[in-house]
């Protein structure tokens, strides 16, 4: 009989519900709240955060009053509820449909259809990774292995408490996040500042946006990511940026225009260059790891056949299934990119494309897997930019279907890039689960679960997120629109990455992409990733991620310049809880769920203005009547002001709530 030899003491050889109805159902809503929140944030400033942590809290705060509980039926819920939340990121591809004008709006069965099908599809494709990147690596998996600590504490009297005491620290950040949000759309207090800056005969911009949701991205992704962060920031605008306008500002008036095109235009291309040869080369570091591992799945397969024992928490979804469901799903798949090129100029033409696309997705589908779940291994799946990987996925697409097709006119070239768009969002999403998956079969190994039960609750988070993604998005769409799209307003939202996969996709199809700019950004990149080598072979502490380096220098500043600043205050808050003593796990825990209710409130509450905005027309349906453009530089510096105060207010809150010996229940 199978045993859990390698579970949690209280778990050994005992029966324990694992993957129960209450578990999926409780997931399930989970999940309504992290993937609201997910899309907006994704949409807005171009990040998402991982779920895994504060959902196994507010599992464990509520199951905890039905019999039978464990803490692998609460691993179960984490697992369905960031399975969920991380899909959300495929909001990095779809919105560029809008954006060159293919849609108008989010087809509700059809946007279902991408998530769902490249979603199981990264599940699949993640199972033989399993053994390859979890079991059979030293990686650290950093929040899989924070959320198993936070399982196993909850599971225990005194952890019963301490999630009583985290699910107040969420609440309290999600509310005073939520309320800031609405007092700068009172315009009482900006939410942002900008401007530019003559450098010489050229120019920059400087911007911040003062959202607790990047503060607390900040804090989760940590120092070495938001230093490195840094760098591209500075590396974008304060070399970059006056390079490339050198010349082309005039003497006198106003500049803005002409150094946000040349950041739109060249700087960010040159960060999707770093990105990109990033990427390729954590492909080229775990080839050999990725064979080992699926060979190891297909022994431990024909050992199962043959009778032998395996033990409960080294059983896998058999290889024979999964190699089934993953060429069954290239069914639907054809189906869904030929009714996409039906009744457009490609459907004459169309079978070609349709056959390499198909081919393209089986095999860039387990690449990307592979190369997210490595990520996720070694940084976090907060730290993994998915967004770099999906700027590899439409280049590489968008020349292989363009070289599959042959020539084409403007009006072929235009429906190219939709058709490339709509095949890498289900690629992004194969990208996007295996990224979240391996994290969470890492949290399950730590707490004894039955690997093959957790592959199906993420099978079940996937349909979940499948289901909500699309009405989020489309209350986005109809609310604000996306920058660059036809008809966007002045309140459109940036979704930086959709905006920047379509411009390369249009730039392949159009002949006019300047492939100098991507190979200069792939030059910086590689000198980073020789002194991220190079660091690592000579400090224990000092690394220079080449990913998040790329990120830095495509992002908006707006965007990057409060996320290094939320990881130094993470820093001090950590260092206070090694220095204070007591329980420093508990009060690092604290200072995690804070950061994660500064992102989830904010952003719920967004998606609730959205709504609000949706149903009057009037984006500034909050602001005061009696406050005119006079009060924007008061508004920025009492913004300014607001934001420290409060910030510096919630730091010192949460310090005195996790140092308590006690809380009252």
């Amino acid at each position: 009989m199978a045993t859990r030899d390698s579970a949690p003491s209280g778990l050994a050889g005992m029966s324990v519900r694992e993957l129960t109805l209450r578990g999926i159902i409780l997931g399930g809503l989970i999940t309504l709240v992290f993937t609201a929140a997910n899309v907006y944030l994704g949409l807005k400033v171009g990040l998402t955060f991982a779920t895994a942590i504060p959902a196994a809290v507010i599992s464990m705060s509520i199951l905890r009053y039905f019999a039978d509980h464990s803490v692998i039926e609460n691993n179960i819920v984490q697992t369905i509820a960031s399975a969920a939340g991380t899909l959300s990121a495929i909001i990095f591809v779809l919105p560029g449909l809008i954006m060159i004008g293919w849609w108008t709006g989010f087809p509700y069965w059809t946007t279902v259809a991408v998530c769902l099908i490249g979603g199981i599809l990264g599940v699949m494709y993640s199972i033989p990774l399993r053994r390859a990147l979890v079991t059979g690596s030293d990686l650290p998996y950093p929040e899989g292995e924070a959320a198993a600590e936070v399982l196993k504490v909850g599971d225990t009297a005194q952890g019963a408490e301490e999630n009583r005491r985290g699910l107040r620290v969420i609440l309290v950040g999600g509310v005073v996040s939520a309320a800031f949000s609405i007092l700068t759309q009172t315009k009482l207090i900006a939410g942002s500042i900008s401007g530019v800056v003559r450098v010489g005969s050229g120019g920059t911009m400087f911007g911040a946006s003062l959202l607790f949701s990047l503060i607390g991205v900040g804090h989760l992704v940590g120092v070495t990511v938001g230093i490195s962060m840094l760098i591209g920031l500075i590396l974008s605008y304060g070399i970059l940026l006056p390079i490339r306008t050198w010349g082309d500002v005039p003497g006198s008036g106003d500049i803005t225009d002409i150094v946000s095109s040349a950041f739109s235009n060249d700087v960010r291309f040159i960060g999707a260059g770093a990105i990109a040869i990033a990427a390729i080369w954590t492909l080229l570091k775990i080839i050999g790891p990725i064979i080992r591992g699926i060979k190891d799945a297909l022994v431990s397969t024909r050992a199962r056949r043959a009778g032998s024992t395996v033990d409960i928490t080294e059983q896998d979804l058999p290889i024979t299934l999964v190699a089934g469901v993953v060429l069954a799903l290239l069914i639907p798949i054809g189906f869904m990119l030929w009714d996409f090129a039906h009744g457009t100029v490609l459907a004459g033409d169309s079978a070609s494309i349709i056959a390499v696309s198909v081919l393209f997705v089986f095999v860039i589908g387990l690449v990307v897997a592979s190369v997210c779940g490595y990520m996720a291994g070694l940084i976090g799946s907060s730290n993994s930019p998915i967004s770099g990987v999906g700027i590899v996925v439409v280049l590489v697409a968008a020349v292989l279907i363009k070289l599959t097709f042959g020539a084409a006119d403007a009006e072929q070239s235009a429906a190219l890039v939709a058709y490339t768009l709509f095949t890498s969002a289900i690629v992004f999403g194969v990208a996007t689960i295996s990224n979240d998956n391996l994290q969470d079969l890492k949290t399950g190994q730590l707490v004894g679960a039955t690997p093959w039960k957790q592959q199906v609750a993420l099978v079940i988070g996937v349909a979940f997120g499948s289901l909500v993604i699309p009405p989020v998005l489309q209350l986005m769409q109809t609310a604000f629109g996306f920058v660059g799209a036809p008809g966007a307003g002045p309140d459109a939202l940036p979704a930086p990455q959709a905006g920047l996969i379509s411009s390369l996709a249009e730039g392949v199809f159009g002949g006019d992409l300047d492939w100098a700019l991507l190979g200069l950004g792939a030059l910086i990149g590689a000198v980073v990733i020789v002194i991220d080598e190079t660091l690592a072979r000579t400090s224990s502490r000092l690394r220079m991620p080449p990913l998040a380096v790329g990120m830095g220098m495509y992002l908006p500043m707006a965007v990057t310049l409060i996320i290094p600043i939320g990881a130094f205050i993470g820093l001090w808050y950590n260092k206070w809880a090694e220095r204070s003593g007591g329980n420093v796990g508990r009060k690092k825990r604290m200072g995690v769920l804070l950061a994660t209710g500064l992102i989830v409130g904010e952003s719920l509450w967004n998606v609730v203005f959205a709504a609000i905005v949706a149903a009057t027309g009037d984006d500034s349906v909050l602001a005061l009547p009696f406050i005119g453009d006079g009060w924007q530089t008061g508004s920025e510096i009492l913004g300014i002001l607001a934001f420290a105060a409060v910030t510096a207010w919630l730091y010192k809150w949460t310090q005195k709530w996790a140092s308590k010996e006690s809380v009252e229940a």
